[in-house]
C-alpha cells in the first residue's frame, strides 16, 4: 500500500510525541499548525515533548505547521467518478479533522499545458502541500511535474509510479482482480474475459491480476476490451462480446463498465448470472441493489484519502481496508 522513497525510519512521528505529552496525535497537529484552539499549557506540554524525543516534521508538516500555508491542494482529473470522489471525501475528512483548509484543482489532460498550468503555483510556500489522485496519465504527469521542493503524496494504482520517487500510496488492485478471476474460475467458467477502463500504465494492475489468475492455471487470456471512463463508451465496447455464447464470464474495470455490460447483455437477451456471469470493481454505493445484486471488489478509496493526508504530516496512519471480493448475485457457475 505505501511506495514511499525516503521513509521515515526510526526517527520520531507525530505518534510518539502525542504520546510522550500525553495528548491526541490531532492536537499535536494543532500545534505544528499554530492553531489558536491549543490551550498555552497543553502547547508547552507539546513542545516539551519534542525537544525531548528531537522530534523534526518532514517536509510537509513542515510547511503546515508555518502559518504560511495550513492547506492541501488536491490534484486530480476527475471530481465525479466514484474512486476520485472518495478520495477527495477522505482528503477533505482527514484534512478538517486536522485544521487544513482542502482546496481542489482539476488538471483537465496530460497535454504540457494543462500540466503546467495545474502545478505553476506550487513552488510558492503558501500553497501548502499536495496529494494528487494520479489514476490516470493526466495524473501521473502532474506527479512528475511538480517542483522538488513541493511535500506531496499521490494516490496511485497499484505498484505506484515506477519511475517516480515520491511517497505513493495506493491499494492492492493486482491482487483483488486476481482474487475475482479466480473466483470466476472455481464456479466452472473455463475462461474470463476482461473490460478494462483506461490507466496510466501499458497494462493497469486490474488487467495484470486478471491476467496472472489465467495463466496460472493454464486457461486461455482473451484479448482484453478497451473502454472508457464513462457508461456509454464501454456500453459501445462491449456489444460485440456480449453477443458472442462463447462468453460466460466478465470481469469488469470498474462498477460503472459492469452496468453497461449488464445492459448490453439484456438487449442481447442474455441472462445474468445464467448464461453470462458479471464481476465488478469499487463497490460503490447501491451495487448491492442491482437486479442481480452486483458482486464486486470493495475498495477502501476513502480510507486511500484519509491516509494520504495523515501521511503528509506524519499523523498516525491508519491502512485502508484490503481489497476483497464481495460475492453476491451476479456470478454462478456456467
Amino acid at each position: 500500500m505505501d511506495n514511499s522513497e525516503g521513509g521515515t525510519g526510526d526517527r520520531p512521528q507525530i505518534r510518539d510525541v502525542a504520546a510522550a505529552a500525553g495528548v491526541s496525535y490531532q492536537t499535536v497537529s494543532r500545534v505544528l499548525n499554530n492553531s489558536p484552539r491549543v490551550r498555552p499549557e497543553t502547547r508547552r506540554l507539546v513542545l516539551d515533548a519534542m525537544d525531548r524525543l528531537r522530534y523534526r516534521p518532514n517536509r510537509a508538516a513542515q510547511t503546515l505547521g508555518s502559518g504560511r500555508a495550513n492547506a492541501v491542494t488536491v490534484i486530480t482529473a476527475n471530481t465525479t467518478l466514484y474512486g476520485y470522489a472518495a478520495v477527495l471525501q477522505g482528503v477533505e475528512e482527514a484534512g478538517r479533522q486536522l485544521g487544513l483548509a482542502v482546496g481542489v484543482r482539476v488538471v483537465e489532460s496530460e497535454a504540457a499545458a494543462d500540466v503546467r498550468q495545474a502545478v505553476d503555483h506550487l513552488s510558492d510556500p503558501s500553497s501548502g502541500s499536495v496529494v494528487v489522485v494520479a489514476f490516470d496519465p493526466a495524473g501521473a504527469a502532474v506527479v512528475r511535474a511538480l517542483p522538488p521542493g513541493v511535500p506531496v503524496v499521490a494516490a496511485t494504482e497499484a505498484g505506484g509510479l515506477p519511475d517516480v520517487s515520491r511517497p505513493m500510496l495506493f491499494l492492492d488492485e493486482r491482487q483483488a482482480a486476481a482474487e475475482a478471476t479466480r473466483h470466476l474460475l472455481g464456479l466452472g467458467h473455463r475462461t474470463v474475459h476482461h473490460v478494462a477502463i483506461p490507466s496510466e500504465a501499458r497494462a493497469s494492475a486490474r488487467q495484470s491480476g486478471w491476467r496472472e489468475a489465467l495463466s496460472g492455471v493454464g486457461a486461455e487470456i482473451p484479448p482484453v476490451v478497451a473502454a472508457g471512463w464513462d457508461v456509454a463508451s464501454a456500453y459501445r465496447a462491449v456489444r460485440e462480446l456480449v453477443a458472442d455464447p462463447a462468453v460466460t464470464a466478465i470481469l469488469c474495470g470498474n462498477d460503472d463498465t459492469a452496468l453497461a455490460v449488464r445492459r448490453a447483455l439484456y438487449e442481447a437477451g442474455r441472462d445474468v448470472p445464467g448464461d453470462v456471469s458479471i464481476v465488478g470493481f469499487d463497490d460503490v454505493p447501491g451495487a448491492a441493489f442491482w437486479t442481480p445484486a452486483l458482486t464486486t471488489v470493495r475498495m477502501d478509496f476513502l480510507g486511500l484519502g484519509r491516509a494520504c493526508v495523515n501521511r503528509l504530516v506524519d499523523a498516525p496512519v491508519t491502512e485502508p481496508e484490503v481489497p476483497h471480493l464481495v460475492i453476491r448475485e451476479s456470478t454462478a457457475a456456467p
